[in-house]
């Protein structure tokens, strides 16, 4: 394989961060940029294992205004891109069943509200009313907005990777970092398993792997890679074609539809950070079971799949945007499950980083890796 031995930009990761953050700065124009994806398949990783959930439902102004910013573009997607995502707005539906939970979420409607995002207040008897076929007798209340809903991963990481290719950037998979040369403090190239590029830009998208490729250039970055779980069951003709995206908070369970049938998953409290990305099968009974007693429909549907991929969480669940201690070495990631969602804006803000040396489109300059060291953390509540 052959590598360009000189870039102006190299993006490390070929996931919704990097994919998108590769076009974005072709799209401006810049030509000599260089995307390396250690795996055989872009997007495979963190993006390719995800739910596929976009939301406009969060706790904190920031994420709100990146949502208001990013869902847009996975709206207009198609003509942009020119590529299908399948963008489906079934809606979500948090349902809460503890009092800290409902008075936590009165806020966040609040917030949200505020912000033009229409999400909807619904006691517990309406709760119940949307979903008949499942038993929240203890819902207290719950959260509605049927502008959030459902987006093809792999549709959204191939758009932005083949517009990128259109536009002169050069994608490379199978290409492994192995080491980021650093000089007099600022970034002189990148080391991998097909040769060296040297470089005076280097964005680290990787995801989970964002601690690894920062500590290769001296950088301590605090995400951890932890992993979550779902699967999908055989066809069940009773769910109907309007069932939303449910999420059981107190329990971080989750149901949508997955072609005829229906998709499950749950947050291991328990789950310890690391790579591991095969299925807990004995945390899959712990899901089942719970996910049974919400919807017992579900007892008599037979398994079709199940997956785990990774979350990359950082210390107060925010992503980090920008620049490092390292000089030219730039670091977007950590979004703590809501990256997918996210990507179409983040890598736009990367590029104006870049290319204008500020943050345009929303200023995301408080989600710095400097704010862990500096004690300013943004915490965010609504994380499944």
């Amino acid at each position: 394989m052959d590598i360009p031995s000189t870039a102006d930009i190299v993006v490390i990761g070929g996931g919704v961060m990097g994919a998108s953050t590769a076009y974005h700065l072709a799209a401006r124009g810049q030509k000599n940029v260089v995307l390396l994806e250690k795996d055989a398949f872009f997007g495979q990783g963190a993006t390719g294992r995800c739910a596929g959930g976009v939301r406009y439902q969060f706790s904190t102004e920031i994420n709100v205004r990146l949502s208001l910013a990013s869902l847009p573009m996975l709206e207009r997607f198609k003509e942009e891109i020119g590529q299908e995502i399948d963008y489906r707005k079934c809606g979500y539906l948090f349902v809460l069943t503890r009092p800290q939970d409902v008075e936590a979420f009165r806020h966040n409607v609040e917030l949200q509200n505020r912000l033009g995002v229409q999400t909807e207040w619904l006691d517990g008897d309406e709760v119940r009313r949307r979903l008949p076929l499942m038993k929240f007798d203890d819902a207290l209340a719950g959260t509605w907005n049927p502008q959030d809903g459902l987006v093809d991963p792999n549709g959204v990481v191939m758009g932005y990777i083949n517009a990128a290719r259109r536009l002169g950037a050069q994608t490379f998979n199978n290409v492994e970092v192995t080491g980021i040369r650093v000089e007099n403090g600022k970034v002189a190239a990148v080391e991998t398993n097909h040769g060296t590029i040297a470089a005076r830009t280097v964005v680290n998208a990787a995801g989970p792997w964002a601690a690894l490729i920062g500590a290769m250039a001296g950088v301590d970055i605090p995400i951890t890679a932890v992993r979550r779980q779902w699967l999908t069951t055989t066809p069940l003709p009773e769910l109907p074609a309007d069932f939303p995206f449910v999420i059981d908070f107190a329990q971080s369970l989750y149901f949508h539809r997955e072609g005829e049938g229906l998709l499950t998953g749950m947050s291991n409290p328990d789950e310890k950070p690391g790579f591991d990305q095969n299925v807990d099968e004995e945390f899959e009974m712990v899901n089942l079971e719970a996910a049974m007693a919400r919807m017992p429909l579900l007892e008599k549907a037979g398994l079709v799949s199940h997956l785990a991929g990774l979350y990359e969480v950082t210390p107060d669940a925010h992503p980090i945007y920008g620049p490092t201690p390292v000089d030219g070495f730039l670091i977007v990631g950590g979004f703590s499950g809501h990256g997918f969602m996210h990507g179409p804006i983040s890598g736009k803000l990367m590029a104006e980083y870049i290319l204008d040396g500020r943050f345009v489109s929303l200023d995301v300059s408080s989600l710095d890796l400097a704010r862990f060291a500096e004690g300013r953390p943004i915490k965010e509540y609504n994380v499944v």
